[in-house]
C-alpha cells in the first residue's frame, strides 16, 4: 500500500518537472529534463526499495504480537523439552586401519587385503559394528539390566497410562448404553510377554544402534562413537570396542596360520608318502625290466657306445692290413712296398743297383762279356730272392687283412644285436620316465611346501594386527543430545523465522481493507475518512449516537469532519447524499447520524432519512418509536411536515422510516420518492439517506440510483474485499454514482502501530488537537 502511495507521489513529482521545464528556455529545458529523468529514475528506485522496506516494517508492527508469542513461545517450549529429555552422552575414539602385506602365498589367499578403497573401509566399518561385538558388549558390561537398552524395564510412559484410563472410564460408561460404541474402547487382549530370547535380541539390536562407525574421508582412520546416558560408560565401551576390533584381527591371523600351517604339514606329509611310494615303483620297474643308470647313461648306451668304438678301431685295422696287403703285392709305389718288409726293400735296393751296373757294361762292353753274363746272373738271383721274400710278405698280410675283417663282421653283429636291445630297452623307459616325472614333481611340491612352512616361521608382520589405536575414548563432559548450546539458539532462529511465517501468512490471508491505500488500490475511490471506534472507557454513559456532539473536539468528531470535507471537495458538490454498506454492523446508520449532527452543529441545514425500512432505527435512537416517516409520506398518509423531526441536541432535522408495512421498493421507485428528495434539496443543504446494505435489499440500489451520490461505508478490517466490490458493482449496475468510502470501527492503537501512511492521524503527537 506504501508502494503505491510512492508510487503516486512520484508521478506527481514528475508532473511538477514537467510542467517546470515547459516553462524553461529550450536548451536549458533539455538539459533539466535529461537530469530529472535521470535523476527520477535513481528517485524510483530508491523510493520503490524504501517503500518495500517501509511495507514489511509496517507488517512487522501490525502483527508484532504473533511474531513475538512465536519467537518466545518455541523457545520457551524447546528449552523445557530439553530439560525433561534425559541427558545422553557420545564418547569417540580413532583406530587406523593400516594391512600388512604377506610374503607367504599361501597366507595371502586368507590374509591378503585388496586395495585400500571405499569399499574395504565400508567393510571394516561393518565388521566394528558386528552383532558379535554388540552380544560381547552386552555380555561383559550386564547391558542387558540397563533400561536405557531393554525397554522391558522402563517405566510405562505417563501418556500413554492416562490414555489407558481415559479409555477404561469411557468403555465404562458406553458399555451399559452402546455396545457397539464401547467395542472401540474396548481394552484389547494382554499380549504374551516376550521371550527371554526375543529381550536379549532386541537389547543386542538396540546396542548395535547405539554404536557409530565413520570412515574418514581420504584417510584410513575409523571414528568410534557410542552413545548412552552413562558418561563413563560410553567411553568404556568405545575403547573396548577397539580392543575387540584388533584382538579379533590378531585371533583371525593365528587362526588363519594355524589352519595354514595344519594344511601345509599334512599336504608335506601326503607329497613324502607319494615321493616315496613313486621312488619304489621305479627301483621295481627297473629291477624287473633290467634298466639300470650307468655312470653317465643307461648300460645298454655304454655297450653299443664301446662297441662302436671298437668297430672303428677294427674297420681302421682293416683298412691298414688291407693297405700293407696291396703295398706287398706291389699295386702302391716304392714308398709303400718298402714299408711291407726292409729286407725286402735291401734286396730291391741292391737290384736296381746291379740293373744300374748292367746297363753300363753292356753299353761298353756288350752282352757277351763275362762281367755282364755275371751281373745278369746276380741280377736273376735277387729277383728270385725278391719275389720270394715278397711271397712270405703277402702271406702274412692277407692273413692280418682276413683276421681284421673278421674282427670287424664280429662287432657290427654285435652291435645290431645291443642295438635291438636299446630299442627293447627304449620302449621300457617310456612309462618309467613317465614315473620319473612324477617322482620329480611329487619332489619339487614337496620342497615347495617345506619352504612355504619355513617362509611362514620366519614371518613377523603375521603377528602384528592390521589396525591400530591412535586416540582413546574419554567420558564426555557435555551430553551429545540434547545440545543446549545448539538447539536452544537454533528453537530461537526457528521460533523467529515461524513467526515471521506467521506474519505472512496472516498479511496475504488478510483480504479485509487496512487502510486507505487500500481502498484506492483495489477500488479506485478516495477514502474519506477512517471513523474510530470509541471505547467504551472514553464513551462512558454517554450513547455512541451522541458522541459526536459531546465530545466534538475528539478524533471520532474530527473524521467525521473529515468525512463531510470529502463531500464538499467533489466537484459537483451534491446535496443528495446516500450512506450504505456491503452488509449490516458496518456502521452506517451511526456514520449518517453523526455526520448530520456535525454538519448541523457547524450552521448548516441538515436532514437525515431513515430509508432502512426493514430495520428502521432512528425511532429508537431519536426516542421516536412509533412516529409516521417516509413510508407513511410516499404511502400518502401523511405531509412533509408531519414527519420531518427536530433533533434534541442539535438543529438537525430527521425523517424516520415511519410506521407503515408496505413495499419499500415500489415506494423509493414512485414520483413522491423523486418529489420529496426535490422538495428537500430545496429546503436543506444536505439530504442524508441511511440505505439499507447493498445485499439485503434491492432498495439501497434504488436509493444511491435516486440520490445525487453514494457514500459507501465498509468496516476496518472486518468486510473482505470481495464482498465490498461485488456491492460496487451493483451499485454500478444500478448507475449510482459512488464517490468514496468511509472506513468506520478503526482501532487508533492498532491502526496507530500498524506503520501505514495514514496512520499518522492517530499518533500520539497529535493529542494536543484533541480533546476526549
Amino acid at each position: 500500500m506504501a508502494l503505491d502511495a510512492a508510487k503516486q507521489s512520484l508521478r506527481g513529482s514528475d508532473r511538477v518537472h514537467i510542467a517546470a521545464e515547459n516553462t524553461a528556455p529550450q536548451g536549458e529545458g533539455e538539459r533539466r529534463h535529461r537530469h530529472r529523468r535521470e535523476s527520477s529514475g535513481a528517485t524510483d528506485v530508491r523510493a520503490i526499495a524504501t517503500a518495500q522496506l517501509a511495507t514489511v516494517v509496517s507488517a512487522l508492527r501490525r502483527r508484532k504480537w504473533p511474531l513475538i508469542v512465536c519467537a518466545v513461545t518455541i523457545p520457551l517450549i524447546a528449552f523445557v523439552v530439553m530439560k525433561q529429555v534425559t541427558p545422553r552422552y557420545t564418547a569417540e575414539g580413532s583406530a587406523i586401519y593400516e594391512p600388512s602385506n604377506y610374503q607367504a602365498q599361501e597366507l595371502q589367499s586368507v590374509l591378503r587385503e585388496d586395495p585400500m578403497t571405499d569399499a574395504v573401509m565400508a567393510s571394516q566399518v561393518e565388521i566394528v559394528r558386528g552383532l558379535s561385538v554388540a552380544e560381547r558388549l552386552v555380555d561383559r558390561y550386564k547391558l542387558y539390566d540397563r533400561p536405557e537398552f531393554n525397554w522391558t524395564l522402563r517405566p510405562p510412559n505417563p501418556l500413554v497410562q492416562g490414555w489407558y484410563l481415559v479409555r477404561d472410564a469411557l468403555f465404562a460408561v458406553f458399555d451399559p448404553v452402546s455396545p457397539s460404541l464401547a467395542a472401540v474402547f474396548a481394552p484389547p487382549v494382554p499380549a504374551a510377554p516376550p521371550s527371554p530370547d526375543d529381550v536379549r535380541h532386541s537389547v543386542i539390536q538396540s546396542v548395535q544402534d547405539a554404536i557409530t562407525v565413520e570412515a574418514l574421508r581420504l584417510s584410513h582412520v575409523l571414528s568410534i562413537k557410542f552413545t548412552s546416558t552413562d558418561p563413563k560408560l560410553s567411553a568404556e565401551v568405545v575403547n573396548t570396542i577397539m580392543d575387540l576390533y584388533i584382538t579379533d584381527q590378531l585371533a583371525d591371523k593365528f587362526n588363519a596360520v594355524r589352519k595354514a600351517n595344519t594344511w601345509l604339514e599334512s599336504r608335506a606329509q601326503e607329497l613324502r608318502k607319494e615321493t616315496q611310494s613313486i621312488e619304489d615303483r621305479i627301483a621295481e620297474y627297473k629291477a624287473r625290466t633290467g634298466l639300470f643308470q650307468g655312470v653317465t647313461a643307461g648300460l645298454d648306451t655304454e655297450q653299443i657306445s664301446r662297441m662302436q668304438l671298437d668297430l672303428v678301431t677294427a674297420r681302421s685295422d682293416l683298412a691298414q692290413a688291407e693297405a700293407n696287403l696291396d703295398a706287398a703285392r706291389g699295386r702302391k709305389g716304392a714308398a709303400a712296398q718298402a714299408a711291407v718288409s726292409q729286407s725286402v726293400v735291401q734286396m730291391r735296393a741292391q737290384q736296381d743297383t746291379v740293373r744300374a751296373q748292367l746297363q753300363g757294361l753292356l753299353s761298353r762292353l756288350g752282352p757277351n762279356h763275362p762281367d755282364v753274363i755275371a751281373l745278369r746272373r746276380q741280377l736273376a738271383e735277387l729277383s728270385g730272392a725278391v719275389g720270394g721274400e715278397v711271397g712270405r710278405a703277402v702271406a702274412a698280410t692277407a692273413a692280418q687283412v682276413n683276421a681284421a675283417r673278421a674282427r670287424v663282421n664280429q662287432i657290427e653283429e654285435n652291435l645290431k644285436v645291443a642295438q635291438s636291445q636299446v630299442d627293447k630297452n627304449n620302449q621300457a623307459l617310456i612309462p618309467l620316465n613317465a614315473m620319473q616325472r612324477d617322482a620329480d614333481a611329487s619332489r619339487t611340491l614337496l620342497q615347495a611346501v617345506l619352504s612355504r612352512i619355513q617362509q611362514m616361521a620366519q614371518q613377523n608382520a603375521i603377528e602384528k594386527p592390521d589396525a591400530r589405536v591412535i586416540s582413546t575414548a574419554l567420558p564426555p563432559a557435555e551430553p551429545s543430545f540434547p545440545k543446549i548450546k545448539i538447539l536452544l539458539p537454533a528453537a530461537i532462529l526457528f521460533g523467529l523465522l515461524f513467526g515471521l511465517m506467521v506474519v505472512y501468512l496472516l498479511e496475504i490471508s488478510d483480504s479485509t481493507f487496512r487502510t486507505g491505500a487500500d481502498v484506492r488500490a483495489v477500488l479506485g475511490l478516495p477514502c474519506f475518512a477512517l471513523v474510530p471506534v470509541v471505547r467504551p472507557r472514553l464513551l462512558g454513559r454517554i450513547r455512541m449516537e451522541d458522541y459526536v456532539v459531546r465530545k466534538p473536539l475528539s478524533p471520532f468528531a474530527e473524521q467525521i469532519r473529515a468525512l463531510r470535507a470529502g463531500l464538499w471537495l467533489d466537484s459537483v458538490q451534491p446535496k443528495v447524499v446516500a450512506i450504505t454498506a456491503a452488509r449490516p454492523a458496518e456502521a452506517k446508520t451511526t456514520t449518517a447520524m453523526a455526520l448530520g449532527r456535525s454538519a448541523a452543529m457547524n450552521g448548516e441545514r441538515v436532514v437525515v432519512l431513515d430509508c432502512d425500512v426493514r430495520q428502521p432505527s432512528f425511532g429508537r435512537l431519536m426516542r421516536a418509536e412509533h412516529s409516521r416517516g417516509i413510508v407513511d409520506y410516499l404511502l400518502g398518509q401523511a405531509g412533509i411536515e408531519e414527519i420531518v423531526r427536530r433533533d434534541r441536541l442539535t438543529p438537525l432535522d430527521y425523517i424516520p422510516a415511519g410506521t407503515s408495512k408496505a413495499n419499500s421498493l415500489g415506494l423509493f421507485m414512485s414520483d413522491a420518492m423523486l418529489q420529496c428528495l426535490d422538495q428537500l434539496r430545496a429546503e436543506y443543504d444536505l439530504v442524508l439517506l441511511d440505505a439499507p446494505p447493498v445485499f439485503a435489499m434491492t432498495d439501497a440500489r434504488i436509493i444511491s440510483r435516486i440520490a445525487d451520490a453514494t457514500l459507501l461505508c465498509v468496516r476496518w478490517r472486518e468486510t473482505p474485499r470481495s464482498v465490498v466490490s461485488h456491492s460496487l458493482d451493483l451499485l454500478d449496475e444500478a448507475d449510482a454514482r459512488v464517490i468514496g468510502v468511509s472506513l468506520t470501527r478503526v482501532d487508533p492503537r492498532v491502526h496507530g502501530r500498524s506503520g501505514y501512511s495514514d496512520s499518522e492521524v492517530y499518533h500520539p503527537r497529535y493529542g494536543g488537537y484533541y480533546r476526549e
